[in-house]
Protein backbone atom coordinates (compact mmCIF):
# COMPACT_ATOMS: atom_id res chain seq x y z
CA UNK A 1 0.00 0.00 0.00
CA UNK A 2 1.24 3.64 -0.62
CA UNK A 3 1.47 6.33 1.81
CA UNK A 4 -1.04 8.46 0.44
CA UNK A 5 -3.67 5.54 0.75
CA UNK A 6 -2.30 4.62 4.10
CA UNK A 7 -2.92 8.11 5.46
CA UNK A 8 -6.13 8.15 3.80
CA UNK A 9 -7.39 5.32 5.01
CA UNK A 10 -6.24 6.44 8.42
CA UNK A 11 -7.85 9.74 8.14
CA UNK A 12 -11.03 8.35 7.10
CA UNK A 13 -11.36 6.40 10.44
CA UNK A 14 -10.06 8.81 12.68
CA UNK A 15 -13.09 11.26 10.74
CA UNK A 16 -15.52 8.46 10.97
CA UNK A 17 -14.99 7.62 14.89
CA UNK A 18 -17.23 10.85 16.22
CA UNK A 19 -19.55 10.22 13.56
CA UNK A 20 -19.88 6.63 14.24
CA UNK A 21 -20.60 7.64 18.28
CA UNK A 22 -22.98 10.30 17.18
CA UNK A 23 -25.07 7.59 15.10
CA UNK A 24 -24.93 5.34 17.71
CA UNK A 25 -25.59 7.37 20.64
CA UNK A 26 -28.54 9.02 18.42
CA UNK A 27 -30.07 5.28 17.90
CA UNK A 28 -29.66 4.60 21.18
CA UNK A 29 -31.67 7.69 22.97
CA UNK A 30 -34.08 7.13 20.18
CA UNK A 31 -34.72 3.44 21.02
CA UNK A 32 -34.55 4.01 24.83
CA UNK A 33 -37.59 6.62 24.32
CA UNK A 34 -39.79 3.85 22.06
CA UNK A 35 -39.82 5.73 18.96
CA UNK A 36 -40.50 3.37 16.15
CA UNK A 37 -38.74 3.18 13.19
CA UNK A 38 -41.94 5.48 11.03
CA UNK A 39 -41.37 8.41 14.04
CA UNK A 40 -37.33 8.20 13.51
CA UNK A 41 -38.28 8.49 9.66
CA UNK A 42 -40.70 11.52 10.48
CA UNK A 43 -37.98 13.48 12.14
CA UNK A 44 -35.04 12.90 9.41
CA UNK A 45 -37.06 13.50 6.09
CA UNK A 46 -36.35 16.68 4.69
CA UNK A 47 -33.74 17.45 7.36
CA UNK A 48 -30.57 19.35 5.45
CA UNK A 49 -28.79 18.49 8.72
CA UNK A 50 -28.63 14.65 8.51
CA UNK A 51 -28.79 14.53 5.02
CA UNK A 52 -25.16 16.15 5.27
CA UNK A 53 -24.44 13.96 8.18
CA UNK A 54 -25.38 10.55 6.33
CA UNK A 55 -23.50 11.91 3.15
CA UNK A 56 -20.03 12.85 5.23
CA UNK A 57 -20.57 9.56 6.62
CA UNK A 58 -21.24 7.44 3.41
CA UNK A 59 -18.41 9.18 1.63
CA UNK A 60 -15.53 7.97 4.29
CA UNK A 61 -17.07 4.86 4.68
CA UNK A 62 -16.73 4.43 1.19
CA UNK A 63 -13.06 5.69 0.73
CA UNK A 64 -12.43 3.64 3.50
CA UNK A 65 -13.73 0.85 2.52
CA UNK A 66 -12.75 0.77 -0.59
CA UNK A 67 -8.44 1.50 -0.08
CA UNK A 68 -8.77 -1.75 2.63
CA UNK A 69 -10.53 -3.60 -0.29
CA UNK A 70 -7.36 -2.51 -2.24
CA UNK A 71 -4.93 -4.00 0.20
CA UNK A 72 -7.38 -7.25 1.05
CA UNK A 73 -7.13 -7.64 -3.00
CA UNK A 74 -3.43 -6.41 -3.79
CA UNK A 75 -2.35 -9.31 -1.34
CA UNK A 76 -4.17 -12.38 -2.24
CA UNK A 77 -5.15 -11.94 -5.82
CA UNK A 78 -3.09 -11.24 -8.66
CA UNK A 79 -4.48 -8.08 -9.83
CA UNK A 80 -2.30 -5.27 -9.34
CA UNK A 81 -1.59 -1.85 -11.46
CA UNK A 82 -4.01 -0.16 -13.41
CA UNK A 83 -6.59 -3.30 -13.55
CA UNK A 84 -6.89 -3.14 -9.55
CA UNK A 85 -6.76 0.67 -9.36
CA UNK A 86 -9.72 0.45 -11.75
CA UNK A 87 -11.49 -2.48 -10.20
CA UNK A 88 -11.33 -0.24 -6.81
CA UNK A 89 -12.32 3.14 -8.23
CA UNK A 90 -15.71 1.46 -9.91
CA UNK A 91 -16.26 -0.80 -6.60
CA UNK A 92 -15.80 3.07 -4.86
CA UNK A 93 -18.68 4.17 -6.66
CA UNK A 94 -20.91 1.49 -5.93
CA UNK A 95 -20.26 2.11 -2.43
CA UNK A 96 -21.03 6.02 -2.75
CA UNK A 97 -24.10 4.77 -4.93
CA UNK A 98 -25.66 2.98 -2.59
CA UNK A 99 -25.22 5.04 0.06
CA UNK A 100 -26.21 8.14 -1.57
CA UNK A 101 -29.29 6.08 -2.27
CA UNK A 102 -30.24 5.15 1.44
CA UNK A 103 -29.33 8.67 2.28
CA UNK A 104 -31.61 9.87 0.06
CA UNK A 105 -34.20 7.60 1.36
CA UNK A 106 -33.98 8.80 5.31
CA UNK A 107 -33.38 12.13 4.35
CA UNK A 108 -35.81 13.43 1.13
CA UNK A 109 -39.19 14.01 1.84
Amino acid sequence: MNVRLYLLQRASAALMVPLVAAHLLTIFIATGRGLSATAILGRTRGSVLWGLFYALFVLLASAHGAIGMRSILGEWTPLKGRLLDMLIGTFFLVLVALGARAVAMVTVP
